[in-house]
């Protein structure tokens, strides 16, 4: 019986036939729709994970912040009487003119006290990441210092370090103009700076209400104000 003749060895191989090219084609995009569908599945899965991740770095980025504002606040008050306000204005001015602009209206205002009076330089301090806010630039010369945008923290005026230490003195994230937190910033959490200089941060009601022993801490008839008008919550610029 006679073999059938072979090719030499440096022949090329046959080109494949139209179905094996189809199922190879058809093989290929089968794997790029899995690995597609793959990578799409862990997107939607870990994406909350991401989020909130995120949120928690800059709730714990306020945390730091707020601490550090509540010692600057309490070297303030130790030079001054009391926390910045209205009244503490004509002193810093004395003291240490430097020129810039102390207003009376906003967070941003009573809070350039600190770095008016020298007592800080640090801008970065005051930057909690709450909506419309942006990181300081730390120019601070002139009217440059806390400008629109610097600040995220809210801050309670008018107060000293005498009475009630659960009083509350910075607060974030309230939503401008009320006395309810922004529930979207820090997952329904909000951070709070006391009078004792402790920083904590306290769960908020579905109304963005902060609280303390299951009341809204910022309603003035919360017993930690007590009987006196010592309430007035001004919010950043």
């Amino acid at each position: 019986m006679s073999l059938s003749p072979q090719p030499p060895p440096d022949a090329p191989a046959p080109p494949p036939s139209e179905a094996s090219e189809l199922s190879h084609r058809k093989w290929n995009w089968l794997m790029a729709v899995g690995v597609i569908s793959v990578m799409g599945c862990l997107f939607w899965v870990t994406r909350p994970l991401v989020i909130r991740a995120h949120r928690n770095s800059e709730q714990t980025e306020a945390v730091a912040n707020a601490r550090q504002v509540g010692l600057a606040l309490f070297e303030f008050e130790t030079e001054y009487g009391k926390f910045p306000d209205e009244t503490t204005i004509e002193r810093v001015r004395r003291k240490a003119d430097t020129g810039m602009y102390l207003g009376r209206s906003s967070a941003n205002d009573f809070l350039r006290q600190l770095i008016a009076s020298g007592i800080t330089t640090n801008e970065k301090m005051f930057h909690a990441k709450i909506p419309g806010a942006r990181k300081p630039d730390g120019r601070i010369a002139g009217d440059k210092a806390l400008e629109k945008g610097e600040v995220g923290f809210s801050y309670l005026a008018g107060l000293d370090t005498a009475g009630n230490p659960s009083r509350l003195v910075l607060v974030t994230p309230v939503i401008p103009g009320t006395n309810r937190f922004d529930r979207t910033v820090f997952d329904g959490m909000a951070v709070i700076l006391k009078m004792d200089n402790s920083v904590t941060s306290i769960r908020t009601d579905s109304s963005g209400h902060g609280l303390v022993n299951g009341r809204n801490i910022l309603d003035p008839g919360h017993p930690v104000w007590g009987k006196s008008d010592k309430l007035r919550l001004v919010w950043p610029e």
